[in-house]
């Protein structure tokens, strides 16, 4: 009876994510599936270049614990959005730590990225959810990585993974 169950759990589940991805592509559930983020330096400059770096990893650890918790993408944009103007200041922090007058702009909106590796994951190139942080101009070589599933914050907190029809189903059968 619990494999059934079990069973019925994951074929339910699985429904699940069809119907809520409706008639999109295979391409196109992959790209809703990721949210992404966009530091664009204000030159390629070796300087711009270099803070680009140090205003990354403030960002990281600033929103690691933001997307930690999130259960979902759409959390996990709502959580950024209402952090913008922090995420803004923290990267301002940083480049007038580093002797730069210009200032940054972040803003979470859809836009066009080409294919991109990241440890394994292959995002194909399309229109993509992003948090975009531009730093001065913004005209500067990127760093990329995925803020939902948080595939680039592993390294920098204890997070973790959660899933909940694994632990209907561990709770079910027990450990």
């Amino acid at each position: 009876m619990k494999k059934v169950l079990a069973a019925v759990l994951i074929v339910a589940g699985i429904l699940g994510v069809i119907f809520a991805f409706g008639n999109f592509s295979k391409e196109e559930i992959g790209r809703e599936a990721y949210l992404r983020v966009h530091i664009r330096a204000d030159s390629n400059e070796e300087a711009a270049q270099a803070v680009k770096y140090k205003v990354r990893d403030e960002v990281v650890k600033f929103l690691t614990p933001v997307v930690a918790s999130c259960e979902n993408k759409a959390e996990a944009i709502g959580n950024i959005q209402k952090n913008l103007p922090a995420i803004e200041k923290v990267a301002e922090s940083v480049l007038k730590k580093n002797g730069f007058s210009y200032g940054a702009r972040a803003a979470v909106r859809r836009e066009e990225f080409p294919t991109r590796v990241y440890e394994g994951v292959t995002l194909d190139a399309g229109v993509y959810d992003a948090l975009i942080l531009e730093l001065g101009s913004g005209k500067g070589d990127n760093w990329w990585c995925v803020i939902y599933p948080p595939l680039c914050f592993t390294g920098t907190q204890n997070v973790v993974y959660k899933s909940k029809l694994a632990e209907i189903i561990k709770k079910f059968f027990g450990d």
